[in-house]
């Protein structure tokens, strides 16, 4: 490398002062009120816009938006937006994820099967040491557990 090429180098260096952060690769799903194939597809063609959206699926039966890609979840939600649909963060988790799954909080008719809603509640969310205890001693994979049942 001669002289040019290090004072191109250093130059490139110089210019060069912000250095550009790399987005994650993140998945973002939302629940989105959607009544026929049509809103599916205004929905799906507006968020595959979205400035780095990889893949756009969308769910008709669950009411569920998820895109996958370099994106950041509120400029998702304020594209869903723009289709004028009602759309609001998916709020459900899987049941077996729920300490207690049916607390008048989080248990929801209209969830898909085998999801409730999300809480951030401790005594819901998470069994206390003495519930914990219980249902080790009752458990298939316990061997010293209850052999009555």
């Amino acid at each position: 490398m001669g002289v040019a090429g290090t004072l191109e180098y250093l130059a490139d260096l110089i210019s060069s002062k912000k250095a550009k952060k790399r987005k994650q690769m993140n998945t973002v799903s939302l629940k989105v009120r959607m009544d026929c194939e049509g809103c599916a597809r205004k929905v799906k063609k507006t968020l595959q816009g979205v400035k780095g959206a990889k893949s756009v699926d969308v769910d008709l039966k669950q009411q569920k938006a998820t895109v996958t890609g370099f994106v950041e979840a509120k400029k998702v939600l304020k594209a869903a937006q723009a289709t004028r649909k009602k759309v609001e963060p998916w709020p459900y988790v899987p049941y077996t994820m729920i300490a207690h799954p049916y607390v008048a909080g989080v248990y929801d008719k209209k969830a898909p099967p085998n999801f409730v809603r999300k809480t951030d509640e401790p005594g819901v969310a998470t069994l206390n040491p003495i519930e914990e205890q219980y249902t080790l001693m009752f458990s298939d994979e316990n061997p010293n557990a209850c052999s009555i049942m």
